[in-house]
Formats: structure tokens, sequence, C-alpha cells
């Protein structure tokens, strides 16, 4: 299940070979739109191994239950692995202190906080969490707060657009809501349990073996 631009709902299902869907699309124009930028972006925030073999994009947003669901799933898988590099596409589509929430984490990276901060935030239970509520979430979670204000004033135009970048990237991927985790080859729009991120990360590494 996952969160669309309307919270709807749908089952799950792993979708479509990223291998497939990446090439209809058309990125030549738009730098920012790359396979490259989408799994390398240097001011996406990331967790787990560098060097990992498997690499997790992961697309959210913190008023989406779904994501919230799947959020300790793929913290247990990281943890677990340790061969998984995950890298965070803050997506607030769904309503505007998702966008307020999204600006606190990236803000909070400046100070090596991020994790902190997403943590605190998917921690949250509900959906349409407003901005006090969030705020309080974050203020918990033992970031420096004045630091934070003041790196969220100094670099807005980058997290701006940061998150202009990831909504680019989202729309020209086609996806229709959150959660969407690229999952090595696999596009998987859905909440997966850790059973299920590990059947998808065998699978991955299983498709990374064969020869093209």
């Amino acid at each position: 299940m996952f969160c669309t631009f309307v919270t709807r709902r749908f089952a799950f299902a792993f979708v479509l070979a990223l291998t497939a869907a990446l090439p209809s699309i058309a990125f030549a124009d738009d730098a920012d739109v790359t396979r490259e930028m989408i799994v390398n972006d240097p001011a996406a925030p990331m967790a787990g191994n560098p060097q990992g073999d498997v690499t997790i994009v992961a697309y959210f947003d913190y008023n989406c239950p779904f994501c919230k669901k799947s959020a300790p799933a793929l913290e247990k898988l990281v943890k677990s692995d340790g061969n998984v590099r995950v890298v965070y596409k803050d997506w607030p589509i769904l309503t505007e202190a998702s966008i307020y929430g999204a600006k606190l984490a990236l803000a909070a990276k400046y100070q090596g906080k991020y994790d902190e901060v997403h943590k605190a935030l998917m921690s949250i239970s509900g959906r349409r969490i407003p901005e006090a509520q969030m705020l309080a979430a974050v203020k918990a979670s033992g970031v420096d707060m004045a630091r934070l204000e003041a790196d969220a004033k100094a670099y807005a135009a980058e997290i701006s657009a940061l998150l202009k970048r990831n909504d680019a990237q989202a729309r020209g991927l086609r996806l229709q809501g959150t959660p969407v985790y690229l999952i090595g080859p696999l596009l998987v729009a859905a909440a997966p349990d850790y059973a299920q991120f590990k059947d998808a990360v065998a699978e991955a590494r299983k498709r990374a073996d064969k020869p093209s």
C-alpha cells in the first residue's frame, strides 16, 4: 500500500523493473533528472554502507502512514545486512506540513543529524500531522535547534533545490505516491515489511550477478 497525491490505497506489488522504466523517460534535457542524480545526488541524505553493493532509493512523505510503517523494516534491513546503501528522497506531496517536515529534516543534515530528525518525524503516528507536532518531535530528538534554524535559513535555497529535484525525478519516473523504493533494478511502490525488503535485495543481487 502507498499514499497517492489524494491518499488512495493500493495493494502491495513489485510493479516495474527500474532498468525497464528509466530508458522510457526523457531525461536528456534535464541534468537533475538522470539515473546518476537519482542514485548519487550529492545533496541527498544517505545511510547504511556507502560502499554497499545494493542501493535503495527511498521516496517518502512524513505524513504518509505507509512510509512510517515500512521505515523500521528498512532500518532493520540496513543494520542486519551491512552491505546496503540508502538514499533518502524527501518527497513532500501530501500536505503543506509535509514540506515543513522535509525542510526541518534536511536542515538537520548540516549538523549531521538528519537520521535523528528523520526517525523522529517517522515515529509520529497518523497522517496530516500539524507543523507544531512535527516541531515538537524534532526538538525532542536532541538536535541543536538554534543551529537547525540558522541552517534552515542559510541553506534555504539548497534545500528547496533538492526538494525540486526530488519531485522532478519522482514525476519523471511516473511515481503515483509514497512510499516508493528503488531497490537496485527494482521499483517497489508499496510498504514492504522486513522479509519483503530482504527478498527484494536478494533479487537485486541476483540480477546484478547475471551477465548482461
